[in-house]
């Protein structure tokens, strides 16, 4: 299993926050590219990069930030927030990105990012399914969607994606373990490489993700309020 950590961006610093809330905003680091490089310094291999300036100006914005990390380091770089056009998506992969992740415009204009999926391959398109009470959330969690997390997964498993972040928003952030059930239901029922994000607490909580069967967990507070050190990701690494 992946362990890929999580930097969020603002104004080009690097944050977190709480169930998505930009109030709750806390930096941990001025500088996203210092963070990177002590990422990969103890033997992580992969990042999930959220432009959360992006998310909510519905376009790219810290591309700059994810072009310098790119460049600086060798992680495999997953990035989103904001990607609503095929021109966002070229500007992110130009700048570096290995995959990106389109969460609200999958909900909001499937053809184009069914377009992106036959565009770019499987490999490089991430569908991010965010939800709060099983229903899908949209534009950096503000708005909820009707669409069942499962039913949404499954529905674009059956048109080509393969690889899935899902992010339970109720706990993003808030170091109370992850949707172990949900996850499962998630593997048992479709056929998508699913990715855990939200409430990764403990090494314990990784351990539980390998379990059953997820392909990749992210985790962002866990490291940052010093839950998991970074040598004990490094041994899991």
């Amino acid at each position: 299993m992946r362990i890929i950590p999580a930097i969020d961006i603002i104004d080009g610093k690097c944050v977190r926050l709480s169930k998505g809330d930009y109030s709750t905003k806390k930096v941990y680091n001025e500088n996203p590219l210092e963070m990177a490089k002590i990422f990969e310094d103890n033997g992580i291999k992969f990042l999930h990069l959220v432009d959360l300036d992006g998310a909510k100006s519905h376009k790219i914005i810290n591309h700059k930030v994810l072009e310098q990390i790119a460049s600086k380091t060798n992680l495999k770089i997953d990035f989103g927030g904001g990607l609503k056009s095929t021109e966002d998506l070229k500007i992110a992969f130009n700048s570096g990105a290995n995959q990106i992740t389109g969460g609200s415009i999958a909900v909001k204009n499937p053809e184009i990012f069914l377009e992106w999926l036959q565009q770019f391959g499987a490999d490089k398109i991430i569908l991010g399914a965010d939800f709060i009470d099983r229903k899908i959330a949209t534009n950096g969690w503000y708005n909820t969607s009707g669409f069942d997390v499962i039913d949404f997964i499954s529905e674009y498993s059956n048109k080509g994606i393969l690889n899935v972040i899902c992010t339970d928003i109720s706990k993003d952030g808030m170091l109370e373990g992850i949707s172990t059930e949900l996850y499962k239901e998630i593997i048992d029922k479709t056929k998508v490489k699913l990715i855990a994000s939200g409430g990764v607490s403990c090494i314990a909580d990784l351990q539980k993700a390998k379990e059953i069967g997820c392909d990749g967990a992210i985790l962002g507070k866990a490291i940052y309020e010093g839950k998991i050190s970074l040598k004990e990701l490094q041994k899991l690494c």
